[in-house]
């Protein structure tokens, strides 16, 4: 190769890459055409619940403490560590804050149990960072201890204290909502004309809107927030890179161990977090069993979101949703739901077949036919069928978005110091 064509080489651009991103129109035709498809099953179905403020308002709630775990686990495992832990650490979470909140008030409750989630996940970098730890092995345990240890801490602060028992604390005052003025009467107005898409959206506006707690507007900052430190700061570029390559970033003198301690507390704090909003926002104080497994649900829907803020905010959002349908009317909102999901699947399964992926698109028209079917011969889905929708929903969305994922590099691999993989 002659010493020309070494600089042609050179000098040609790099072949551009296909963002995975989508851009802004295509965003808002996307949202466009969830809301249109909303009102038509709302319109079919006759089941007012499905875009009722009353309903968005409580999806809203209900996704807080599963997008504060999500967040925890990005964070972790954006570090390269795996937390499973989550649960365990919003356990924590919620009793620090029914103990603290009953005695000083519910922020310094939040701030308690912030305190104890971020302790559990310095225990888990404890063990997965320094000790070598396999991160399944580590999860577990803390899931087990902060179990354990707040049934044994119930006794001793709880028993005997008026309202309080082995199972839960005494009440928890309340943390003021907040509302954009002058939009509330209007909305309700418009959402009770019954008017095709216009009066679904105002309803959603209103749910979105009015009556929300300052705790989930708190929860919303930091979620921007760690976008903003993750994405556009030296320091989440160090960070990320200790999760993509760590002999590469340690080479570049950044300090492994000391990224990950950082990410893995503070992926515990988020999920204390999320325990204490369900103490403080979702009840009136901790009561044993309360995150029934929401910190699972929150890793689903980190991995539904492919490890990003956004994807993770759309995924919460999801299951915060069909949560709060099964709550409200049950049978009657979740049969409308599967409407909702058939006609989902069966647009899927369109998609799918013109990228010539004749598996998934198959796949997808059996299951929207099948959910379709149960729609058009039933009435009311059965009471123990409703209760199980947040879990359904979590397996379903996985199985169709794992195509699409990549988890960071090195997530859940062994490092030490001066070795590589």
């Amino acid at each position: 190769m002659s010493a020309a064509d070494t600089v042609t080489l050179r000098d040609r651009p790099p072949a551009k890459r296909r963002s995975r991103t989508m851009s802004r129109p295509m965003v808002l035709l996307a949202v466009a055409g969830l809301l249109v498809l909303f009102s038509v099953v709302h319109l079919i179905s006759g089941a007012d619940d499905i875009t009722s403020s009353g309903t968005i308002g409580a999806a809203l709630a209900l996704a807080v403490p599963i997008g504060m775990a999500g967040l925890g686990g990005l964070w972790a495992e954006r570090s390269g560590v795996v937390n499973i832990g989550l649960e365990g650490m919003m356990i924590l979470g919620a009793w620090g804050a029914g103990w603290a909140g009953y005695q000083w008030g519910p922020w310094t409750g939040v701030l308690a149990g912030t305190a104890m989630g971020a302790a559990g996940g310095l225990l888990h970098a404890l063990a997965t960072v320094s000790f070598g730890v396999d991160h399944i092995v580590s999860g577990v345990a803390v899931n087990i201890l902060g179990l354990g240890v707040t049934q044994y801490l119930s006794v001793i602060a709880f028993d005997g204290v008026r309202g309080g028992g082995e199972s839960q604390s005494p009440p928890v005052g309340d943390i003021a909502t907040v509302s954009i003025p002058g939009l509330g009467q209007p909305l309700l107005h418009l959402q009770q004309r019954g008017w095709f898409l216009v009066s679904d959206v105002a309803g959603i506006i209103r749910g979105l809107t009015v009556g929300v707690s300052l705790l989930t507007v708190v929860a919303a900052l930091l979620l921007v927030a760690s976008y903003h430190i993750l994405w556009r700061t030296p320091f989440g570029l160090r960070l990320r890179a200790c999760g993509e390559s760590p002999t590469a970033a340690e080479s570049l003198g950044v300090n492994v161990y000391l990224m990950k301690y950082y990410a893995v507390f503070a992926s515990g704090a988020f999920a204390g977090f999320g325990g204490a909003f369900l103490a403080v926002v979702g009840g009136n104080g901790y009561r044993e069993g309360q995150t029934a497994g929401r910190g699972y649900i929150g890793l689903a829907a980190m991995i539904f979101g492919n490890w990003r803020p956004g994807g993770l905010a759309i995924g919460s959002g999801l299951f915060g949703y069909t949560d709060a349908l099964q709550l409200r009317r049950g049978g009657e909102s979740v049969h409308a739901l599967l409407l909702l999901v058939s006609i989902g699947l069966l647009g899927t399964a369109v998609w799918l077949a013109v990228r010539r992926r004749a598996f998934g698109a198959g796949a997808c028209f059996v299951i929207g036919a099948a959910f379709l079917f149960w729609f058009a011969t039933t009435d009311q889905v059965p009471d123990d069928f409703t209760t199980m929708t947040p879990y359904v929903a979590t397996l379903l969305v996985l199985a169709l978005a794992s195509q699409r994922l990549r988890m960071p590099a090195a997530d859940g691999l062994p490092y030490r110091r001066g070795q590589g993989h």
